[in-house]
């Protein structure tokens, strides 16, 4: 590879996508490099759908930039229907999409930011000099080759970039214990008239949350429950009830139920372990909804993920680690360069049920740019569900619209280091959200301010 960049993005997933953009956007020549043959990430390899969400539980709207530019852009292709009311209840909003539009639209958007894009291409190695990065060995089909950047975004939800560059890093709960993984998969030939029908007659069997009294207003776009019909199957599988979520199709579903307790997504066996884990429950599942749920005895599986979905791996010890408290506090932090309404959704590493705790008042809480910034690595930025926070902060800085706006803000961090040949922990932070705000970002800045007056 001849070329050298001033940013360069590993990993094409939600988080890589806004950083490339926004680094590109902000100057900088880029490149994004990602393994698979598209982009997408767990959005489209791993099937992770809705995305999940732009607002607060009051309905106020804390992400936008890119990310809603991207759900814009995807309204007026027809292949989403925007920001919905969640009817499981969960959060105040989710945003159906379809991943086959996504995966074109993502690349169109890059190509007119001006990014180059490597596909089929995985980072082998990293070569260091001090606290920089020199160089990433890339691999694939062309042989081998080094990539050079004078700005590095980790963007591989895994944080490979920067555990071989050497940051330390952590992983799970005290005992090491990470969430569980998912194998999703979707059906069609879903008559939703008959759930919504069933849900309507029993609503004790569902999630107490669910906007049952609203389902002859609302669509139904999202369900959490059946928890006698799913008791008295009594699957091999750690979970309370069953989860799914309706679309794209009109007839179609996203089935949220597989659980792969104990295992390490970081160690090839046990991943390895986990994919084949996964699919088999994946038919078991398939079995049981058509024999047992209304509304799925002509439906069929149509799409299984091309990879398990991962919740929750290494998380890189940044210049500030966010805590739960800082979340569940809505904590505000001078260096905000993202925020979020998703509460803390923990998955039990070891067994059944998920732990839930919401923010104060219905509020949102800040990510620092301390956070996006590893020690010891002054060229190198994290993006995506492996920046640094606790396991409890980490459970709702993984969900995608949260990623999307981290990864504006390392794009444009990016640019910035590489323009002003600094350290990554030494960008400006007025400027950088002064330009996160010029790209539609919202930081809270403005609220805040009348509120200190």
């Amino acid at each position: 590879m001849q070329k050298e960049y001033d940013v360069a993005v590993l990993g094409g997933g939600p988080a890589g996508i806004t950083a490339a953009i926004s680094a590109a956007r902000n100057g900088a020549k880029t490149i994004l490099v990602e393994r698979y043959g598209f982009l997408g990430g767990m959005s489209t390899a791993a099937m992770v759908y809705p995305w999940m969400t732009f607002h607060t539980a009051t309905g106020e709207q804390v992400i936008k930039g890119i990310a809603q530019e991207i759900v814009d852009r995807l309204i007026d292709l027809g292949a989403s229907p925007g920001h919905l009311r969640d009817t499981v209840g969960f959060v105040h909003t989710l945003t159906p999409y379809n991943p086959e539009v996504y995966k074109v639209l993502s690349c169109d958007m890059l190509q007119e930011a001006g990014v180059d894009i490597l596909l089929h291409t995985a980072a082998i190695d990293v070569q260091t000099e001090g606290d920089r990065i020199r160089g990433i060995s890339l691999y694939n089909k062309s042989g081998l080759s080094t990539l050079r950047a004078k700005v590095f975004v980790d963007a591989t939800g895994e944080g490979d970039i920067a555990y071989m560059a050497g940051a330390p890093w952590e992983q799970g709960n005290l005992e090491q214990k990470v969430q569980p993984m998912t194998m999703k998969f979707r059906m069609k030939g879903v008559d939703l008239n008959q759930v919504k029908q069933y849900m309507q007659e029993n609503p004790t069997e569902f999630y107490e949350k669910s906007l049952i009294s609203e389902l002859n207003i609302l669509p139904l776009t999202g369900v959490m429950g059946f928890y006698s019909k799913w008791r008295d199957a009594a699957l091999p599988i750690q979970r309370d009830g069953i989860l799914f979520f309706s679309g794209p199709g009109e007839d179609e579903v996203l089935v949220n139920v597989s659980r792969v307790s104990g295992l390490d997504p970081t160690n090839v066996e046990d991943l390895t372990e986990a994919e084949i884990e996964g699919r088999k429950q994946v038919l078991l599942l398939e079995a049981f909804f058509q024999k047992s749920i209304p509304g799925f005895q002509n439906a069929s599986i149509t799409a299984v993920g091309t990879q398990i979905g991962v919740r929750e791996s290494r998380r890189i010890i940044g210049k500030y680690m966010l805590n739960g408290t800082d979340v569940l506090d809505g904590k505000r932090f001078d260096d905000v360069i993202a925020r979020s309404g998703y509460p803390i959704d923990i998955h039990n590493p070891e067994g059944k049920g998920v732990t839930a705790n919401f923010i104060r008042e219905g509020g949102a809480y800040d990510i620092p740019y301390r956070s996006i910034v590893p020690l010891n690595n002054s060229n190198l930025l994290l993006a995506g569900r492996c920046i640094s926070t606790t396991h409890e902060a980490q459970a709702t800085t993984r969900l995608t619209p949260s990623c999307m706006a981290i990864g504006q803000a390392a794009g444009t961090a990016a640019a910035m280091a590489a323009l002003y040949n600094c350290a990554v922990a030494e960008v400006p932070i007025l400027e950088l959200q002064e330009r996160l705000i010029e790209g539609n970002a919202e930081l809270g800045l403005v609220e805040r301010a009348v509120r200190d007056e």
